[in-house]
């Protein structure tokens, strides 16, 4: 699927994906996946519903989902890199995303933001209406220990 938004491209296909840049970024920029080994990232792009954005060919956003495609979906590692932030390519991203004809009907979409409410709030993300009957095991330096 090459959807085109404005002028950035957003392709599902996992072989589109530049999986080194997706690490670095994960790894090196992201506040949430710091130090992640490049093999976990292969293997949840590999069992995720992965959007890509790309300019002139090289990728500059990126998006997964997990999900069962029935009734439940996790949107994670939304990121646009730097230099191309301010354009609004999260925004096609993030359209791109809830568009999707996989993504139709579901129950529930979570997601986790610790700066973006404003963006995913235009898409109809609110805070939890139970946040009562939510639970989380939460390793935030899984990455960091010895495999």
């Amino acid at each position: 699927m090459l959807v085109v938004m404005d002028q950035l491209q957003i392709s599902t296909e996992i072989d589109d994906l530049d999986v080194s840049l997706i690490h670095r970024f994960l790894s090196e920029e992201s506040a949430w996946a710091q130090q992640i080994p490049i093999e976990t990232v292969r293997t949840s792009i590999r069992n995720s519903l992965n959007f890509g954005g790309f300019l002139g060919g090289s990728q500059v956003a990126y998006a997964r989902v997990v999900s069962d495609y029935a009734t439940f979906a996790y949107l994670v590692d939304v990121f646009v890199l730097k230099e191309h932030r301010g354009k609004g390519y999260s925004a096609a991203l993030v359209a791109a995303v809830m568009a999707h004809p996989q993504l139709q009907g579901l129950r529930r979409f979570m997601l986790a933001t610790s700066d973006a409410h404003g963006l995913y709030a235009k898409f109809g993300f609110t805070p939890s209406s139970r946040p009562q009957t939510l639970m989380e095991k939460y390793v935030p330096d899984a990455y960091r220990r010895a495999p």
